[in-house]
């Protein structure tokens, strides 16, 4: 960890809506949180890729049957040593590991799964609720060199 004195935990819970503003600023926010936590770049970079990744999965797919005024929720909280985030969609949820796994050679040129590989690429973890329609992912500070 650098020698910047610990800061308190910044953590809120968003509503963000479908519209590309709305999901700009709630990544905007996240990314502040973190700047003021000094991780490094690369971090900042994994973390809003994720983040990314996990509202548009939570509007294409669990939002499709939806009204576009419904809001995802986005929830952080960005610590020293970690950043939890949590997408939560007001869909009926589905089984994640119905997903195809993008890297087998029958499914490479198919669509689905990468969004997913990537943030658990990125993640120390990622976690749906029972129902699905809850993503948890947890991000831990890299050691430093």
């Amino acid at each position: 960890m650098s020698d910047m004195p610990p800061h308190a935990p910044d953590e809120a819970t968003l509503s963000v809506l479908n519209e590309p503003e709305s999901i700009r600023n709630a990544e905007a926010k996240v990314v502040e949180a973190i700047e003021r936590h000094n991780y490094p770049k690369a971090s900042l970079f994994a973390i809003r890729l994720s983040l990314h990744e996990a509202v548009s999965n939570a509007f294409r797919h669990g939002h499709s049957k939806l009204p576009p005024n419904v809001p995802v929720h986005v929830s952080y909280k960005v610590g020293n040593e970690r950043i939890v985030l949590a997408v939560e969609d007001q869909g009926p949820g589905f089984n994640p590991d119905s997903v195809p796994d993008p890297t087998l050679e029958e499914n490479l040129e198919r669509g689905s799964g990468r969004g997913l590989l990537l943030i658990r690429s990125y993640m120390a973890s990622a976690h749906y609720n029972r129902k699905g329609n809850r993503l948890e992912m947890v991000y831990k500070r890299p050691e430093e060199a």
